[in-house]
């Protein structure tokens, strides 16, 4: 019994692990956080940093606005010439891939933040703090006057939140997660848009939404 155990656990230390993705390549620059590496176009979100929006806007020392968010897709360009590298750490909410990605033999992210593009993500990571310190005490790019957190420019431009039906409020939602209804109440409820040109749908009980084959949100 106890070679039977021992082989088991031999047997499962064997395993291999599954490896994160690492993508090489040339890079088409989304935006500041964001870009496409390689022929197949895999799209990558660069881990621990948050670059302005590319609509946004920042305000000069001066008191003169200035297009930050093109600012910061620009740099980035710059900074992904040549063969880029990116280390996969997960994947986010639109199944982009999260990574660590360098050009040059120079870290992405840190480039960028240290630049004053691109903020400290530190909602999911602390790697990029300091370098963030040094951009604001000299004064760089976005902290050269004032500028609005990217997380709090988007909320601000979010739409106002989806009004049901009258009675028919449960959220019939398509994703790679599948057909996901969502009860009023429930925790991704608001954040759940529905378009119903794409085959989303609004239903007015459970019993209606599991017999067209949707399944509840969470379960």
């Amino acid at each position: 019994m106890l070679r039977i155990c021992s082989l088991l656990v031999l047997a499962v230390l064997a395993t291999p692990v599954a490896a994160a993705p690492v993508l090489t390549g040339t890079a088409r620059i989304i935006d500041g956080d964001t870009l496409e590496i390689g022929v197949l176009g895999e799209r990558v979100r660069l881990h621990g940093i948050d670059a302005p929006e590319r609509g946004q806007g920042c305000v000069s020392a001066k008191g003169k606005s200035w297009a930050c968010g093109e600012a910061a897709r620009k740099a980035l360009a710059e900074l992904s010439r040549g063969t880029v590298r990116c280390e996969g750490i997960g994947r986010d909410r639109y199944d982009r891939l999260v990574a660590k990605c360098s050009a040059g033999g120079r870290d992405l992210g840190a480039a960028m933040v240290e630049s004053g593009a691109a903020f400290a993500y530190r909602k999911y990571s602390m790697d990029y703090v300091a370098a963030e310190n040094r951009a604001r005490a000299a004064g760089r790019g976005i902290w050269s006057g004032e500028a609005i957190r990217p997380a709090d420019y988007r909320a601000a431009q979010a739409p106002a939140p989806q009004a049901a039906p009258a009675t028919c409020a449960i959220k019939g939602n398509i994703s790679k997660n599948g057909r996901l209804y969502h009860l009023p109440g429930s925790r991704a409820y608001a954040a759940t848009r529905i378009s119903e040109r794409h085959g989303e749908r609004w239903f007015c009980s459970e019993a209606e939404a599991l017999a067209a084959g949707w399944r509840r949100a969470g379960r």
